[in-house]
């Protein structure tokens, strides 16, 4: 395109290059907006809901909450399952002693509770890093765990130690059918993927992101590494705590403790792994992958007329994860988002590359 600029003609060929991958972004999130909130709803099935699409989103919300904290700010956080927990029966808790209290203010109660105590474990990283760190956010696992099995006030003096919610209802609408889940689940975790982008992205994130690639040099140009390792903490546990209570309300209705163990915080850590460090996206692609694998190992095998016990089946998926745990971290770092955006890359050059 040209145009005239004092008297001469002038070529704007390199800006309208630069602002084509953006619109073109934006027109591949409409549409992946419109296939979420109109297709799915409508072709899916009730199973999907349930065993893939609900759980997907959830995991892929607690990702993205713990990767501002490993990714963006580089706190290694072994606790994650805790926050969950912490999430879960804050917002159990509220609607049970509380008549009438509204399903989205426990959730977002329950998301308050997990930025309090993520705090509070989060103070040592203003002392400790690394190692020490994951085994200083490990011990919030280890007292969150002892916690829900010997507090009887958290269970509400539950005899078996397991919670159950009866209802969901937002504003007098009852959202116990799957699709109305799922829309819930899609709302939420759209609202907060938004907001945890345009975090990253503002001067809070720039400042996690100075924290994480050297803190002694941050601190030399003006960043507090207080302020912004504890602001770290707060919103990755709020996310993670909203995402817990959404787990244990929305996809499981009744649950333990053991739902909250040490497995669940290593699983959202290979996906933040698996899905890229320090990427929204690699979020969703790490949870994509966790819960669609173990569908995989169960159907592949038999469509192809090797059945295969659970058992493997199980013992494949461990050693899955583990090979490409080192993959990543040995061929790409950053994960299946990084491999994402080459291949988009070079879809646009080809079939003319220059």
């Amino acid at each position: 395109m040209f145009y005239r600029e004092n008297g001469q003609f002038k070529s704007s060929y390199r800006a309208d290059l630069a602002l084509f991958p953006v619109a073109q972004d934006r027109w591949a999130m409409l549409a992946l907006a419109v296939v979420a909130f109109v297709v799915l709803p409508l072709v899916a099935s009730d199973y999907s809901f349930r065993a893939v699409l609900i759980p997907f989103l959830i995991l892929a919300l607690a990702a993205v909450g713990l990767n501002i904290l490993v990714g963006y700010c580089g706190q290694i956080s072994l606790g994650t399952g805790a926050f969950m927990a912490v999430g879960a029966y804050a917002a159990y808790n509220l609607q049970v002693r509380f008549d009438g209290m509204p399903l989205l203010l426990a959730i977002i109660g329950g998301g308050l509770a997990a930025t309090l105590v993520g705090v509070l474990f989060g103070i040592p990283s203003l002392r400790i890093r690394g190692l020490y760190l994951a085994v200083a956010t490990l011990a919030a696992q280890f007292f969150v765990d002892w916690m829900t099995i010997r507090v009887p006030a958290v269970t509400n003096h539950s005899s078996s130690g397991s919670v159950s919610i009866n209802t969901l209802h937002i504003l007098g609408v009852d959202f116990e059918s799957p699709v109305r889940k799922y829309l819930l689940c899609l709302t939420l975790v759209a609202l907060f993927a938004l907001l945890a982008r345009n975090l990253v992205r503002g001067a809070i994130g720039r400042e996690w992101m100075a924290i994480r690639d050297m803190d002694v040099a941050a601190a030399v140009i003006g960043i507090r590494p207080v302020y912004a390792k504890l602001t770290a903490f707060a919103v990755s546990s709020f996310i993670v705590g909203v995402a817990g209570a959404l787990w244990g309300f929305v996809h499981l209705g009744a649950w333990e403790p053991a739902a909250f163990g040490i497995d669940k915080s290593l699983q959202l850590l290979f996906m933040v792994i698996i899905g890229g460090l320090g990427s929204i996206a690699g979020s969703f692609f790490g949870a994509a992958f966790i819960v669609l694998l173990p569908l995989l190992l169960n159907y592949v095998p038999h469509w192809l007329g090797l059945p295969i016990s659970t058992a493997t089946a199980s013992h494949l998926e461990h050693m899955i994860f583990g090979a490409l745990i080192v993959f990543f971290l040995i061929v790409e770092p950053h994960g299946l988002a990084r491999l994402w955006a080459t291949g988009r890359q070079k879809l646009r050059l080809w079939p003319f590359p220059h």
